[in-house]
């Protein structure tokens, strides 16, 4: 308790909550520290998805950039391996701390806000902020955001630094603020590419409004610009050296159209909002972005701006296109700063209601007490029985054999799961974008997906025999079969597999 106690009076020089220990805020504070441990823990006891394990690769490889995505959430891992180790809690340790500074820094920019608009006291402000801040970790993507390790985690704490800073520039007027919302653009460009989107709804801004033209005859926005520009400079070099991969994966997403399927894209869009914000809390976004339509002060409408040029992205993406329900949480810290505007009941029910559903997840990802197939348990199909999964499948296979995997999740999860000194050799073109020494051609067992129909590509392995098929299961429910074949793998010029690279194994 007295350490608790220490690190609240830390927070607090910093933080929106008052220093007293008797104030009421003090509760909120301690149980933001509460969740943040629970966090912690409960990230080293749930399983690597696939895409975690593909990323913590990309700690063990650092590189300015990567075919998926930019190279911040490889930064983010590398610091918690650093932190407390090769393992589930240090791929995923920075989540829960960058969530609480979050959290605060959010509270801060809504009463920083509304103590400057008019109908609020400085205490109506105070309050204002600390309902941002719950409603915030009261949607189920921050809530199981902060659990997975995702190119999202660092996007949020970087928007939230970006509205924050915004805030403090148009409530002081100092245009030094400038720089830090550059960075904050830059550093979350460098996370995820959707960082753009509320970027350039501040760039509307600046246009259209008298005050955002009247900073654009200082210098402060173009130097904003400039710090935002050398902090992306190391993305758009990478990808400049490696024929605009990433830019183009991304933005090849477009070429995918089907306008026959509107009404299916905008039913999942609207759908996989409700679910990620929870129900009550996305009446709250709703209500708030009503309400903020209303106001007329200047920061109002930057918010304005940086939630409906997103908005409108995505709602045109839809028309002919998927619209991926994590895509909009680029969304969620300025969408729950205006949620603090509806002076309504049921917030706190609201976000306990996304809380719970939150633990439910948890529970069933680590306890299984229901037992649902795969196509409705994600927890399953994506976290279920791997630890035992590396074990089951070292036994299989011959004691000097070489794992191999041609698709990436599967092939990051053995490299994490197998165990120790086992090699593992994964095959795929992607791969030749990485550090990791290549693999000599040579023969080892193939273990591949059900769910994939075809059989090993010749161009890459020859198959020898096919082996027992192998299950990836979770408390008797199955989540996955794998064939397993003995293959050997082709030889390039050099004497290497097609493709192919030897994986870290953890240490």
């Amino acid at each position: 308790m007295e350490l608790c106690r220490l690190l609240y009076r830390r927070l607090a020089r910093v933080s929106f909550f008052p220093m007293h220990l008797k104030s009421p805020y003090y509760g909120w504070g301690l149980a933001l520290l509460v969740l943040t441990a629970i966090r912690i823990v409960m990230g080293a006891v749930v399983p690597l998805t696939p895409d975690e394990a593909y990323y913590r690769l990309w700690a063990l490889a650092p590189a300015a950039g990567y075919l998926d995505h930019p190279p911040m959430v490889a930064v983010f891992i590398k610091l918690g391996l650093l932190v407390a180790g090769d393992n589930a809690c240090g791929v995923r340790f920075l989540g829960p701390l960058s969530a609480a500074v979050g959290t605060i820094l959010l509270a801060m920019a809504t009463r920083d806000w509304l103590q400057h608009l008019a109908g609020y006291s400085a205490k109506d402000a105070q309050r204002a902020g600390v309902r941002t801040a719950v409603l915030l970790n009261g949607t189920v993507a921050l809530g199981v955001g902060t659990l997975l390790m995702t190119p999202d985690t660092p996007l949020l704490l970087f928007m939230t630094l970006m509205v924050w800073s915004l805030g403090r520039l148009c409530v002081t007027g100092n245009g030094a603020w400038w720089l830090l919302v550059g960075a904050a653009v830059g550093l979350g460009f460098d996370s995820k590419y959707t960082a753009l989107l509320p970027a350039g709804g501040m760039g509307v801004w600046l246009l259209a409004t008298q005050a955002g033209r009247g900073w654009l005859k200082t210098w402060w926005p173009w130097l904003g610009g400039a710090v935002a520009a050398v902090c992306v400079s190391p993305v758009v070099w990478w990808n400049a050296s490696h024929h605009w991969a990433s830019f183009m994966k991304q933005g090849g997403r477009t070429g995918d159209w089907h306008p026959a399927r509107m009404l299916t894209y905008f039913s999942e869009l609207v759908g996989g909002q409700v679910g990620l914000m929870s129900p009550g809390v996305f009446l709250f976004f709703i209500g708030g972005c009503v309400v903020l339509w209303k106001q007329r002060d200047s920061f109002s409408r930057l918010l304005l701006c940086m939630i409906l040029v997103p908005l409108a992205v995505f709602v045109q993406h839809a028309v002919g296109a998927r619209v991926q329900a994590n895509w909009p949480v680029v969304l969620y810290p300025a969408l729950a700063m205006a949620a603090a505007l509806p002076r309504w009941r049921g917030w706190k029910v609201a976000s306990g209601v996304g809380i719970a559903l939150v633990a439910l997840i948890v529970i069933q990802a680590v306890a299984s007490p229901l037992k649902l197939s795969p196509h409705l348990d994600m927890t399953l199909r994506q976290m279920g029985g791997w630890p035992d999964f590396g074990r089951i499948v070292v036994a299989h296979v011959p004691a000097d054999s070489v794992l191999i995997a041609d698709e990436y999740g599967l092939a990051a999860e053995l490299a994490f799961y197998a165990p120790v000194g086992r090699p593992v050799v994964a095959v795929e073109p992607r791969w030749s974008l990485f550090t990791f020494p290549k693999a000599a051609c040579g023969e080892g067992y193939l273990i591949r997906s059900r769910r994939r129909h075809d059989m090993p590509d010749t161009a890459l392995f020859t198959v020898l025999s096919q082996e027992q098929d192998l299950a990836r299961e979770r408390d008797g429910a199955v989540g996955e079969r794998y064939a397993l074949y003995h293959v050997r793998t082709q030889c390039d010029a050099a004497g290497h597999g097609q493709n192919a690279v030897l994986l870290p194994s953890r240490h």
